[in-house]
């Protein structure tokens, strides 16, 4: 082959290399480019699916407390029960004795408040944790209020 023909091809390569779009070399960049791509979109959808690795909420550790109202006439009664947020419940125009045990998370202050209605009385609000005593405190007469609060803390021995 003479140079002029040797010429003439390599000008060939390159139009037909032109022609078919990309250099070999640019062809590459381009397949490891897309691999990446789909490399990166594979670990993430990974991530977003596989969710039985992904660390459970640990139990909140509770205390057994127990509310006591005791006395003679009507009462609304406010308290504090089950759950992690320890939500208020009130219960009206509640006829005594009221004895409730809920769970309370520790951390939380138990709490049961009563009011007597208009034609008042006598009421008393008592307070357990864990089966002891913790407070008392009386309402007396016409809309008497009282609460009675503690603190629920692990239980020892």
């Amino acid at each position: 082959m003479s140079s002029n023909e040797l010429a003439e091809n390599a000008v060939r390569e390159e139009n037909e290399r032109e022609s078919t779009g990309a250099s070999p070399g640019r062809r590459r960049l381009l397949i490891a480019g897309v691999v990446a791509l789909l490399a990166c979109f594979g670990l993430v959808g990974y991530g977003i699916l596989d969710t039985d690795d992904q660390p459970k909420p640990h139990a909140v550790p509770k205390a057994e407390v127990t509310y006591e109202v005791t006395g003679t006439g009507t009462v609304d009664i406010s308290y504090l029960a089950r759950g992690e947020a320890g939500a208020a419940t009130v219960e009206h125009g509640v006829r005594l004795p009221w004895t409730k045990s809920v769970q309370m998370p520790l951390g939380k202050a138990p709490t049961v408040a009563i009011t007597l209605d208009g034609k008042g009385g006598q009421a008393s609000c008592t307070l357990a944790i864990h089966d002891k005593h913790v407070q008392r405190a009386t309402a007396v007469g016409a809309f008497g209020r009282a609460t009675c609060t503690g603190e629920a803390q692990v239980r020892k021995g």
